[in-house]
């Protein structure tokens, strides 16, 4: 895999909107052509939004739904869909979990993607040679940070973002702005790393780079330069300097490289320019302004002279070597070397560890859940039998489902960070939903069940519901399962919504929305029978809780009647009267059915992580077919203009369909 080159021909990106007229698009990069190696590190420079993200993501596989990409992308003179046992891609933000070390960190990904034949011992040495080649040795048993606790650094941080995709040794290596926010002397330090890796391990690494210093700059073999989607220059690093004098563009002596490309370049010096002089205000002086041209007339001289350039030419040359033969077959190496069950395994031991170390997602919950019960206890202590306890127990049952299940949304902020890094850990193949979902259940299981049996043992003994071992047992289940489909419905929210702050107002109301038809406001009788009764009711999780522990508390109970001298009211004469609770079923049948609700809130929640925020195939084979009719009739014109002028010249063969169904958006 040593002499592995990768490759891209004629690379066009265009971005439409759903709806539009087929002839109406935007293209972000027009005809890109180039091919990186092994043993050399690549920079893609270029100004704000000139194409670098995108072709990174094209190469990547990494588009989105309305983005269609056009054009070869070959791995060792083959065309295949690129996966991540090749192709790695770190992107400009880091995601990582705070409470984790370094250490901990790297373990955990090896160990849901290494493969499992793999014993702890040789897992654990690919871990400390990682740490080794990105200088992070005197940080492995740093934690990486967050709101509460001191961490690394940016520039450590981001080595260990890079750290964690050189784990399975991809031949490829994509990264988006590794520089991002970092001094000089960190994005050094990146970039070494990152050499070091290219040239000692062989393998291929390309990164996008705003505006290097010349330090930097000069550790890169090869670069390509873009501006507004098109070439300006592709070659050796130290060779563009040349280009450019060659050009009639020469860099002056005391200016940074990377400075005179972008000066040449961006198209945004004309606006400035041109605002400075309508303000008749003073400008430094450039290679632009003492050439007399505008960036526009230098942009388009420097990509006619590549394209005739010697440059150019053994490009192609070189790239028509390495065209794949008619008989290769597109290879798709969408593989799994891990096992599902250690997957499931290690993520389970890594959320456990992240909930256990961060105080605000269960330990600052857990310590108000008590406080709340303790406030309960206190209120209705030892609230009897008599003739107003009857009303005061309701009110009891309601204060404590509805305290309850509306403290659930405390956890929202920190689930969406596991969701964050969720999303993507699974476009990289690292796991799937299913598996996702499952840990977070075996996870959170222990902490909710701590909530529930302290909540429920203080809020029993000090309110004195009807005594028994087996009601405490049936009310603190009861409790668990209610905050269990709780938790669930604001996993679901977090998962729809695009923050935390419509997050946390939108759970609110959904919470909101299940408890209206139950007990807490009217009785279940005099609910309105459209939509709120039927079927609203039989829905909400909070109807049946509450009647499994009325039932599970009244029943059997005898009250002081509410005139001296009249029999003692019974639990069930209550029930049916005064908080029109149905005796049909009995309270097990009304806690099986809350279970039943969790498992289907679940199966919800799993639904929407697998198919909400991934898009839709028929739309993806909308825009492919869209394209492959465009370019049959773009082949068949081409064919009549040969046939008519006898030209010789074959027709350069039409690009394929690459990277619609990315390894992103595989089920």
């Amino acid at each position: 895999m040593g002499g592995m080159v990768m490759v891209w021909e004629d690379l066009t990106v265009e971005l439409r909107s759903f709806g539009e007229d087929s002839s109406q698009y935007k293209k972000l990069l027009n005809g890109l052509t180039g091919f990186a190696e092994p043993g050399k590190i690549m920079a893609i420079m270029g100004s704000s939004g000139c194409g670098k993200t995108t072709l990174l993501d094209s190469l990547a596989g990494r588009v989105s739904a309305n983005v269609i990409v056009t054009g070869s992308i070959l791995m060792n003179r083959k065309k295949r869909n690129l996966y991540c046992r090749e192709v790695s891609y770190v992107a400009q933000e880091e995601l990582l979990l705070g409470t984790l070390t370094v250490r901990e960190t790297l373990t955990y990904s090896a160990n849901m993607r290494l493969p499992s034949k793999m014993s702890k011992e040789e897992i654990k040495k690919v871990v400390e040679e990682t740490i080794m080649k990105m200088g992070l040795e005197e940080c492995a048993d740093n934690t990486i940070g967050n709101w509460h606790l001191r961490g690394l650094s940016n520039g450590e941080k981001k080595r260990v973002s890079i750290g964690l995709e050189i784990l399975t040794k991809p031949h490829v290596l994509l990264l988006d702005e590794p520089t991002s926010g970092l001094d000089s002397a960190s994005a050094f330090y990146v970039i070494q790393a990152l050499r070091n890796i290219a040239c000692n391990g062989g393998k291929i690494i390309i990164c996008s780079i705003h505006q290097p210093s010349s330090e930097v700059f000069n550790l890169f073999d090869d670069l390509l330069l873009l501006s507004n989607g098109e070439t300006v220059y592709f070659g050796e690093a130290k060779m563009a300097l040349k280009f450019f004098a060659d050009a009639g563009f020469p860099c002056p002596t005391r200016r940074n490289p990377s400075d005179h490309f972008l000066m040449c370049t961006n198209l945004d010096f004309d606006l400035i320019t041109e605002t400075l002089a309508r303000l008749q205000l003073s400008t430094l002086t450039s290679s632009n302004f003492v050439v007399k041209m505008r960036t526009a007339q230098i942009r388009a001289k420097l990509i006619e002279s590549f394209k005739c350039s010697e440059l150019m030419i053994n490009t192609r040359r070189r790239i028509q070597m390495l065209q794949p033969n008619e008989e290769q077959v597109i290879e798709s190496k969408v593989r799994r070397s891990t096992s599902w069950w250690k997957q499931l395994r290690t993520v389970t031991q890594r959320s456990f560890l992240n909930m256990s170390r961060d105080i605000g997602y269960y330990s600052l919950r857990i310590i108000f859940y008590i406080l709340v019960s303790i406030t309960i206890g206190i209120i209705f202590f030892h609230i009897g039998t008599d003739s107003n306890s009857i009303l005061s127990r309701g009110k009891c049952i309601s204060f404590i489902y509805g305290f309850m299940i509306c403290l659930s949304c405390g956890g929202l902020p920190f689930f969406i960070e596991e969701l964050k890094l969720f999303y993507v850990e699974r476009s990289k193949g690292h796991y799937g939903e299913a598996a996702f979902v499952l840990a977070n259940i075996i996870s959170s299981f222990p902490f909710l069940l701590v909530i529930s049996i302290f909540c429920g043992v203080i809020i029993y003994f000090m309110v004195q519901f009807h005594a028994g071992a087996t009601n405490l047992a049936f009310f603190c289940i009861n409790l668990f399962c209610c905050l269990s489909v709780a938790e669930t419905c604001i996993m679901t929210v977090a998962s729809v919504v695009p923050n935390v702050l419509m997050g946390i107002g939108t759970g609110t109301g959904v919470l909101i929305f299940m408890m209206m038809p139950s007990q807490i406001f009217r009785r279940l009788p005099d609910i309105p029978k459209f939509f709120w009764r039927y079927p609203m009711s039989y829905l909400s999780f909070t109807t049946w809780a509450m009647q499994g522990q009325y039932k599970n508390d009244m029943l059997g109970l005898e009250f002081d009647p509410l005139l001296p001298g009249d029999p003692k009211l019974s639990g069930e004469q209550v029930l049916t009267i005064v908080f029109g609770v149905p005796l049909n079923h009995g309270k097990w049948w009304d806690l099986t059915a809350l279970i039943t609700l969790l498992i289907l809130h679940r199966l919800i929640l799993f639904l929407v992580l697998r198919y909400y925020k991934r898009p839709k195939s028929t739309m993806l084979w909308f825009y492919a077919k869209e394209r492959m009719q465009l370019a049959k009739r773009c082949l068949m014109s081409t064919n009549k203009r040969y046939i008519s002028s006898k030209n010789k010249a074959a027709p350069h063969p039409l690009s394929s369909q690459e990277g619609l169904m990315s390894p992103n958006f595989a089920i």
